[in-house]
């Protein structure tokens, strides 16, 4: 019996084998190209599975999704933004298996409720900074899923200061200000030279006054969306992965000192907002407790 996770990123896709219902191993990787976005996936699928039967796959996607169709559309996958029929297409690939699919927000929180900092915790948020901003929420102990299953969407909270326009159409989203790549391109702007994330991160680490700049817009919208989520939830733990969460003080003091500024209700006091533990593809590790079946109706909602 082999079970596969498959998470679907904006600029990545990854696959691996499950095993005892969390753990995801032998991944691989593959970047998203330009076109023919199906078959990059549809080969890493196939590369993962080899010979094997395979009985189950949970999908992870950026989103939007609509889970009641099996439809994809993430709005950095120009080619998919449509729409695009993820569950139907893998069903012919793997025609046995069970195909279980949701937003990557959602694995997220699967994962962090399962095995990371949520673990135990009845109300909480965990979220994804990356190259995009996602969510996905626990309340009373379960997932949230919402009516097509985009619950948690938190990079879509609009903030307040800003009127960037977001790939989603609208403006001020704080995936547009805070995500990695809107970081980057605001800096770009400003005339830094790098080109990712990572590099922001490390020029700011070193004093560069643009990279700074950056880095302090970014957390302090992240700090102002958490603190409007969490009065919406009534929750005291918000747990944030995804590699530009990885950039250390210089996002984290503003974020921190944002949701201080503005999560000022009483039930707010012990709002505390930590860095995911799981280091390793937490949509993969979501995805691999959807496809093992972990993720019941007592669990997800």
């Amino acid at each position: 019996m082999t079970v596969l996770a498959l998470d679907i990123g904006a600029t990545k896709f990854a696959a691996g084998r499950v095993y005892g219902g969390r753990n995801v191993r032998d991944v691989r990787q593959v970047d998203v190209p330009r076109e023919a976005v199906w078959e990059a996936c549809r080969t890493l699928l196939a590369e993962v599975a080899g010979d094997d039967t395979v009985t189950a796959i949970g999908i992870g996607s950026a989103g939007p999704v609509d889970t009641r169709s099996g439809v994809t559309s993430p709005l950095n996958i120009p080619e998919w933004k449509s729409g695009f029929p993820i569950v139907a297409e893998v069903q012919k690939l793997f025609p046995g298996a069970a195909i279980r699919f949701a937003i990557d927000g959602a694995c997220l929180a699967l994962a962090e409720h399962h095995v990371g900092a949520l673990r135990g915790v009845a109300n909480g948020l965990a979220m994804t900074v990356s190259s995009g901003i996602g969510g996905g929420i626990i309340a009373d102990g379960r997932v949230l899923l919402g009516r097509t299953g985009n619950a948690g969407h938190i990079g879509h909270i609009v903030v307040p200061g800003w009127d960037v326009p977001c790939e989603c159409g609208g403006v001020g989203c704080v995936e547009a200000i805070a995500s990695g790549m809107s970081s980057v391109r605001w800096a770009r702007a400003q005339g830094w030279s790098g080109a990712t994330g990572a590099a922001l991160a490390k020029a700011a680490h070193s004093g560069d006054d643009i990279a700074l700049a950056a880095l302090h817009r970014s957390g302090t919208a992240l700090g102002q969306a958490i603190a409007s989520a969490a009065a919406l939830q009534d929750i005291d733990l918000v747990v944030i992965g995804g590699g530009f969460a990885q950039s250390g003080a210089p996002l984290w003091e503003p974020l921190r000192a944002a949701v201080a500024r503005h999560a000022r209700l009483e039930f707010l006091g012990g709002l505390h907002v930590v860095l995911s533990r799981i280091t390793n593809g937490a949509t993969l590790v979501g995805a691999g407790v959807l496809a093992a079946g972990h993720a019941t109706a007592d669990t997800v909602v």
